[in-house]
């Protein structure tokens, strides 16, 4: 796969720095905006996933929550609140543009577990054939530390495993990988294109970019070496505008491009 454009199973996973205002609430205009655009994009006859974060965030800011909650069933019934309304809200955006949505929350477990494993795929597949869009969380609800994923990035890069997907588009809060964090060092350039996630790569990868969420670039190269493993290509762009999710599926460079071997 040498570029999005000839992908024909496309998982793009949203962050939830990039879905939610600092407040914790739903960023409405980017939503409508990135509803609106994975729409179009699916008219072009492609099967697509999303995989959105943002239940815990989004619990937080609907509870009046200013802070994360430090416990498990804290998380969890922010969790409950938040996840709700994110698919109240896909349902009713998508609706808008003729697309059904299919919820679909996992665990480790169920990643893990060869029989569940194909139970995933299998549900996935009948989704594609019903023409629905499967918007994957995971279930933050019921999901304690020993059956976490524990990052979306991590669980985006999994479902392109199971589902055999061309392409990963991971949206993000900045451009891509950089040489160095562009916040601290201005002599930080992009990074256009990636062979390899080489160890040395991965040293250089800070934690968390926000409070509002539990990836950083480190999990995102992580899900590349899953991805690009899975004979997938991986892109991190910045998900602020939703219309280069446009540039990538006509072909044109953005942000920062993973590229699986031939044969993988």
């Amino acid at each position: 796969m040498s570029n999005a454009r000839e992908a024909k199973r496309i998982v793009v996973k949203v962050g939830t720095s990039t879905l939610t205002h600092a407040s914790g609430h739903i960023n409405i205009r980017l939503m409508e905006k990135l509803v609106k655009v994975l729409a179009d994009i699916k008219n072009t006859d492609r099967e697509l996933v999303l995989v959105s974060s943002g239940a815990i965030g989004v619990g937080m800011g609907k509870l009046g929550l200013r802070e994360r909650p430090a416990t498990i069933p804290g998380k969890q019934a922010a969790a409950a609140v938040g996840q709700c309304e994110l698919m109240y809200l896909y349902d009713k955006y998508f609706s808008e543009y003729n697309h059904t949505v299919g919820q679909v929350l996992l665990t480790r477990y169920s990643l893990d577990d060869p029989e569940s494993r194909r139970n995933v795929r299998n549900t996935f597949e009948a989704l594609f054939g019903m023409g629905a869009i499967p918007v994957v969380n995971e279930n933050d609800t019921v999901a304690t530390d020993e059956i976490r994923v524990g990052d979306n990035d991590t669980l985006s890069a999994i479902v392109t495993q199971i589902i055999q997907a061309d392409a990963l588009i991971i949206l993000s809060d900045i451009d891509g990988l950089y040489t160095a964090d562009p916040a601290k060092d201005a002599a930080a350039r992009l990074v256009p294109e990636v062979r390899e996630i080489t160890d040395a790569l991965m040293d250089t990868a800070s934690g968390a970019g926000s409070s509002r969420g539990t990836g950083g670039m480190l999990t995102k190269l992580t899900a590349g070496r899953i991805a690009l493993a899975a004979g997938a290509d991986m892109y991190i762009v910045n998900g602020r505008n939703p219309d280069v999710l446009y540039d990538l599926t006509e072909g044109k460079p953005a942000g920062t491009h993973f590229i699986a071997r031939e044969g993988c």
